[in-house]
């Protein structure tokens, strides 16, 4: 099964993409949402094991609860309050989010200096 992580913005994706495995999909909503965006992310994933990994702010929130009745078998992961985001928060809360939803396998851990 392919596992896929959707995310709200470019930024967000790039994050993702430097800590995980090529192998995993990272999609983006782009910060919104409509009918045909959601279809659209509904067919790319349709046998995939979904993760969701949004902001923590109002509009993150809007988002993930959007998805979250699209896609209700998927895993939630968060960031604090207080980051800037999903591109904002420290590789470390990123890896530990990560890893906290079973994905340490797909981990690309950055080198200790």
């Amino acid at each position: 099964m392919a596992i896929t992580v959707i995310v709200e913005g470019k930024n967000d994706r790039s994050k993702l993409r430097r800590l995980l495995d090529p192998e995993v999909n990272i999609l983006c909503t782009f910060g919104t949402l409509n009918s045909i965006k959601l279809e659209s992310l509904r067919q790319r994933t349709k046998h995939d094991e979904i993760y969701l990994f949004m902001d923590n702010d109002s509009s993150g929130k809007k988002i993930r609860g959007v998805l979250a009745d699209a896609f209700p078998d998927a895993l939630h992961m968060y960031t604090r309050k207080g980051y800037a985001g999903v591109e904002g928060t420290p590789d470390e809360y990123v890896i530990a989010q990560l890893e906290k939803a079973g994905l340490e396998e797909y981990i690309i851990y950055p080198p200790v200096l």
